[in-house]
């Protein structure tokens, strides 16, 4: 068993360094910036799958923490000329405070009723963005956006602005794996279970409620600020229902209780509307295609996957793992493993 886990964490370990020097091989400008996308999605996904694949609570307004975040970080660079770091600490913390200010009034939701809560916070937000012409630009969106600096130095070059946000997007993935290992994880997939049973068994789903809503929007507000930096331009538009919607179907394609299954999903739809750069050769009519049929495209996918996989891409890996150590007679040893 230990030598397994050791081979897990070799592979992971591996993977992370193949991630992070990318840069030195690739050197397209916009498959590195589109990468870079793929890392800012994972970042908001992580959070979003503590929320909803552990803890079972539905959120259909993360876009909005999203621009919570973008927004907040990028009026005060651009605006008031605030350091890069002070300015997404403080959308961090806006994020998460607004998280919190959501989520007290909503404890006593669940289902549909709070994915409604949700929903209709981020509409609010959404109308905010473009009437706060002042200061958001309105629905022209928000230009000047600087790079992101820490003392001094730039890090304006598109390879150097994928290696920030993988960084983070790794450390990120790294501190909600141990988190769901130990205790607070148990307690998630306890009230995912039965908030009934969690509370018998000691579990305070209030304090806990609180705290992983708080989490999940904190990350989103976190990526929220590496976008607005990433592209130096945000507007209301790419923080609309739309992308809430996208968000969900990325953790419940990749599968909800497993934080690999929600990078892979995040990995999968962020990359389909741009796979005429990624995949070479491939028509113009195929790309065209999937561009305009993307919010289809999205729809009909997470349709397939709950009638036919209805635990996502990692069940599925899961399932194929243990047929082939049965085969081998090593019985089935995988059940536990939900990261």
């Amino acid at each position: 068993m230990s030598g397994r886990v050791g081979t897990r964490v070799a592979v992971a370990v591996a993977v992370a360094l193949a991630v992070v020097s990318l840069p030195l091989v690739v050197d397209d400008r916009f498959i590195l910036k589109v990468l870079t996308l793929v890392g800012i999605n994972v970042i908001i996904v992580i959070g979003l799958s503590l929320l909803f694949g552990y803890a079972g609570q539905i959120s259909l307004g993360h876009a909005a923490f999203v621009g919570i975040g973008a927004y907040t970080s990028a009026i005060l660079t651009a605006r008031f000329g605030w350091p890069w770091l002070a300015a997404v600490a403080v959308a961090i913390l806006l994020a998460a405070a607004s998280g919190l200010v959501l989520a007290i009034p909503s404890l006593r939701l669940r289902g549909h009723y709070l994915a409604m809560a949700t929903l209709g916070f981020g509409q609010i937000m959404f109308v905010l963005f473009v009437e706060f012409r002042e200061y958001t630009g309105g629905p022209d969106g928000l230009s000047g956006i600087p790079d992101p600096s820490v003392g001094g130095f730039a890090i304006a070059s598109a390879g150097a602005d994928y290696t920030l946000v993988w960084i983070v997007a790794i450390a990120v993935f790294v501190l909600a794996g141990n988190m769901v290992r130990l205790r607070p994880g148990r307690a998630l997939k306890a009230l995912h279970g039965s908030e009934i049973g969690a509370e018998a068994s000691g579990v305070d789903t209030v304090r806990l409620k609180l705290k992983v809503f708080t989490l999940s929007t904190a990350l989103a507000g976190l990526a929220g600020a590496l976008y607005a930096h990433h592209l130096g331009f945000i507007s209301p538009s790419a923080f609309s229902l739309e992308f809430s919607i996208v968000l969900v179907a990325m953790v419940v394609v990749g599968g909800m209780g497993s934080l690999w299954g929600a990078v892979v999903g995040a990995v999968l739809l962020t990359l389909l509307p741009f796979l005429d750069a990624i995949v070479p050769g491939m028509p113009r009519e195929v790309s065209s295609a999937l561009q305009d049929w993307q919010a289809g495209i999205y729809g009909m996918t997470l349709i397939l996957m709950m009638i036919f996989a209805p635990g996502g891409l990692a069940s599925v890996a899961r399932k194929l793992t243990r047929r082939v150590r049965q085969r081998r007679g090593e019985g089935d040893t995988t059940e536990g493993d939900t990261t």
